[in-house]
This record gives structure tokens, C-alpha cells and sequence, in this order.
């Protein structure tokens, strides 16, 4: 037996006894989730340990489908005597809930029965010890402050892993489970402005495998090379320019438009992208793929939440909406079938969701895509949230640098930008060869050939 399913077996057990039983009861299906794991996390301001905290946690969530009808409960408690209690209250739970015809579970030949080794399981991360993690964000703390005078401060420094097995079980013969590892250390070092006003900066490394964590030192420096770039930051003046998103912020965007083309978000006509399927919704240059098959990808998955074998799915081909991203019951609500998109946590139904969802890079050197814009706005980060999925249009609040004369400027701070989503996709004019996958949602450098930028 291979350590993955050593490690799956007393899941796998509780699973398909809830099953069982559940089937005994009356119900026509049934369906049991079963996770368990560990984490660490340490938080240190100043050298010092501010916060130590290491869990473990095991869980059970159950769907029941009985005469159309259906339930979902949790349960933290598996001694066989409150299992069977469970069960049974929520095969009775069941009978009090609202006929839905669409809501069963999928057939059985679509489900999967051979599942691809994604490499998410690193056992080197469950030797992390908390006074190893406490020494990691130590060092990358002191390797910013150390960095310059004019870091004064800090909002200290995280080290965080967490490790998790989880099975999937039904009584109409599926039968998979997978685990998976992630680590972070983030650092946030605070620098004084000559106005009065505090700075804040952070960097941050993230891997499901440790070794492949940039060094504390690395992240510290970086961490305040950010920091001390923000000094001096202003408001300019209001203006249509062109935009430069670096990958962190430009996430933001690309999430978005996941926002527009969930299957629910479709059979509730709240999107934009309403019958769009097959007409361009981006620039040329832009494909988006949501692929679940990269080995070591923070959002990769063996198999969907409702079963399904996880799959590539190309979301836009050269600016043109191929397919909505669709699980079993918002496919059934629209006539089709699902194409795996399904997630879900332990105590909830299956739902629309991304894996590695990726706006595919470019050829382009980021310092290039810049130094073409003779006057623009190189936006490193945005907040608050201002988004409307039925008419695109989009405003938020964003800091960065001014570009002249395509080299990066003074500091910019409290200005909005703000255009439809809808001409924010068609105007990308170029793409980064800078893609990265520390987090499921990755873009690369991108640039926007114009957009609002309302500040003084």
C-alpha cells in the first residue's frame, strides 16, 4: 500500500460507512466527504513571537438524496455511535427540504476512475517545526530592516504551512482522494514618509513544496525595497492613460471575469457575458485556461468536487469566449454537461469554481512593455471593491508609479481607475514573459492601452 493510501484509508472507512448506513435508512444516494489535516502558523513583530498556533481538525460532510429532495450536513464527531446518529438525522432532514429535480448526483460514467499524480504531497513540509517557522519570519524581518535607515518599523512577519488529506465517496461508486501541502512566509516592513505618514510595504514566498520557498533573507529584502519605492506618493492629476498591471495586481482582474462566466452566474443572467459564447470578449493576445493538471500548482486537483476527472479547459482562445466554466448542477440548469469545474469544502454542495485559473503569458520582457508608454500609471496594488457583473463596469482604488518617458516615476497613492471589463479585456496591448504560479489565479505583466484615472 502506498503512502497516499495508507494515509486515505481511515477516511475512506468513515466515508463509506456513512454511505452505507445512509443507503440502509432510505436514501436513494448519498455522498460523504471526509478531510482531515494540520497547520502551523507563527506571527513575530520585532523579533519577538506575537502569536503560535498549531491545529488539527477532522471532518465530515454528507449529502442525502431522497425522493428529489435533498440534504447537506457536518460533523466533527466520528465514534460510532454519534455517526450513526448523524446519519440518520440527516437522511430525516432530507424529507423536510424542497424537490429539486435537477439535484442528484452525476452519472456514473462520467464520473473518474483513474486519477493523474500532481506531486501536492511534500513531506518535508510536516517537519517544519514552530521554531523553525518562528526562525524563518525572524530572518526575513530582520533582513528588512536591516536593509535601510529609513525603515523604522514593521508590521512583522508570517510563517504559515498547512498540510490536509481529504476523500470523496458515494454510494453510485465513486471512490478518490488526494492530499496536499503549502507553505508561505510573508514580511511587512513599515517606513516613515516625510509628510508624517507610515508606509506600508510586503513580500511574500509561497510553494506546496518547501524547498522550493525563496530564502527569508530574499523576501525581507524584498519586502523593503517595496516599502522604501512608496515614499513620496501622491495623488496626480485626472486622466485617461494607459495602464500597466504588475502580476499581483492584475489577478484582480482576471478574477473578475471568472466572476462573469460561472455557470451560476449564467443561469441567473447576472453577467455581462449573457449568450457570448464564440464572439471576442478579450484583446487577441489574451487566452485563459483554468487547468487543474499542473504538477506542484497551487489549484491543481486530481478530480472536480463532484467527482469528475479534473481536465483543461481553455475559458478564451485568442480573445474569443470558448465555454463557460460549468459543474453538474448549474450544466443541468443551462441543458449541458458540466466540464469539471466544480469545488467545494468539507461542510458545503459542490460549486462552480477555478483551479489554476491563468491569463498564458507573453513573450515580452516587463521592462519593454514599460518602456513604451511615454506617460501611464504602473499600478502595484488596488483596493475596495467596485464591480458590477451584469453591466462590467468596474472602478477601484489604486497605488503604484507613474510612468515617463517609459521609465518608472514618482509614487502614486489614492487615485481610481476605473473603465468597463468588458474594454479592459479588448484593450490589452501587450502581455509579460513574468508569469508566476505561487497563487491559483496568475497572470502575467499586463498592459491596458487606456483607462480613467481620476485623482486631483
Amino acid at each position: 500500500m502506498s503512502a497516499d493510501d495508507k494515509a486515505l484509508a481511515e477516511l475512506y472507512t468513515i466515508a463509506e460507512r456513512a454511505c452505507a448506513f445512509a443507503k440502509k435508512l432510505g436514501a436513494d444516494q448519498a455522498e460523504a466527504q471526509v478531510q482531515s489535516g494540520s497547520e502551523l502558523s507563527v506571527e513575530i513583530r520585532l523579533g519577538e513571537p506575537e502569536l503560535v498556533h498549531e491545529a488539527s481538525s477532522k471532518a465530515l460532510g454528507l449529502r442525502i438524496f431522497r425522493d428529489k429532495r435533498s440534504a447537506l450536513t457536518y460533523t466533527s464527531d466520528f465514534r460510532p455511535d454519534a455517526l450513526e446518529r448523524f446519519v440518520r438525522e440527516s437522511v430525516d432532514l432530507a424529507r423536510l427540504s424542497e424537490p429539486d429535480e435537477l439535484n442528484t448526483l452525476p452519472p456514473v460514467e462520467v464520473l473518474a476512475r483513474q486519477f493523474p499524480e500532481l506531486e501536492l504531497w511534500d513531506e518535508a513540509t510536516l517537519s517544519t517545526t514552530a521554531a523553525e517557522a518562528i526562525d524563518w519570519a525572524v530572518r526575513g524581518e530582520r533582513a528588512a530592516r536591516a536593509f535601510s535607515d529609513k525603515i523604522t518599523n514593521s508590521d512583522g512577519a508570517s510563517y504559515s504551512r498547512s498540510a490536509g488529506a481529504g476523500v470523496l465517496v458515494s454510494t453510485d461508486g465513486f471512490r478518490g482522494g488526494s492530499r496536499g501541502t503549502y507553505q508561505s512566509l510573508v514580511v511587512k516592513p513599515i517606513a516613515d514618509d516625510a509628510d508624517g505618514k507610515k508606509r506600508n510595504g510586503y513580500w511574500w514566498t509561497g510553494d506546496r513544496w518547501k524547498d522550493r520557498l525563496d530564502a527569508p533573507e530574499a523576501v525581507g529584502e524584498e519586502a523593503a525595497r517595496r516599502t522604501l519605492a512608496k515614499l513620496g506618493a501622491e495623488k496626480i492629476e485626472t486622466g485617461e492613460l494607459p495602464i500597466v498591471f504588475d502580476p499581483d495586481a492584475g489577478r484582480a482582474i482576471v478574477r473578475l471575469l471568472f466572476g462573469v462566466i460561472s455557470g451560476g452566474a449564467i443561469y441567473r443572467k447576472s453577467s455581462y457575458l449573457l449568450d457570448r459564447e464564440g464572439t471576442e470578449v478579450a484583446s487577441p493576445l489574451v487566452t485563459i485556461v483554468d487547468d487543474p493538471l499542473i504538477k506542484r500548482a497551487p489549484g491543481s486537483r486530481p478530480f472536480d468536487g463532484d467527482g469528475l476527472p479534473s481536465r483543461r479547459n481553455v475559458v478564451v482562445d485568442g480573445g474569443v469566449l470558448k465555454t463557460y466554466m460549468l459543474d453538474t448542477y448549474s450544466a443541468r440548469k443551462l441543458g449541458r454537461v458540466s466540464n469539471g469545474c466544480a469545488g467545494r469544502s468539507v461542510g458545503g454542495s459542490p460549486h462552480v469554481t477555478t483551479s489554476n485559473f491563468i491569463l498564458q503569458a507573453g513573450t515580452r520582457k516587463p521592462a519593454e512593455i514599460i518602456g513604451e508608454v511615454k506617460r501611464g500609471l504602473y499600478v502595484t496594488d488596488m483596493m475596495g471593491f467596485g464591480f458590477n457583473a451584469v453591466t462590467g463596469d468596474f472602478s477601484r482604488g489604486a497605488s503604484g508609479f507613474l510612468i515617463e518617458d517609459g521609465k518608472l516615476g514618482r509614487p502614486v497613492t489614492e487615485v481610481t481607475i476605473s473603465a468597463n471589463l468588458d474594454d479592459i479585456l479588448k484593450r490589452i496591448d501587450a502581455l509579460g514573459d513574468d508569469l508566476d504560479l505561487r497563487t491559483s489565479t496568475a497572470v502575467p505583466t499586463m498592459r491596458v492601452s487606456r483607462m480613467m484615472v481620476a485623482g486631483k
